[in-house]
């Protein structure tokens, strides 16, 4: 198996923030239980990002960010 414990974890959070992103893009009911979970576990990460990286017009890229600099540390974790 490749890849340690924390590296996994790195990879569900990632998949929680597309997931959340993916959201934005259709119309969904924000006080469902699944949509209230992503913004909780997500948005105390996102947030502080979005003071230094604020959105493009309508497009928040903090997300990407986020995931960006989570790949970075996954590859200096070792296995």
């Amino acid at each position: 198996m490749k890849g340690s414990p924390l590296q996994g974890l790195i990879s569900l959070y990632e998949l929680l923030l597309l997931v959340r992103i993916a959201l934005t893009w259709i119309p969904h009911d924000s006080s469902h239980p699944l949509s209230r979970f992503l913004e909780k576990v997500t948005e105390p990460v996102l947030e502080p990002v979005r003071r230094y990286i604020p959105p493009i017009g309508n497009i928040d890229i903090s997300p990407i960010a986020i995931i960006f600099g989570l790949e970075f540390l996954k590859h200096l974790l070792p296995f």
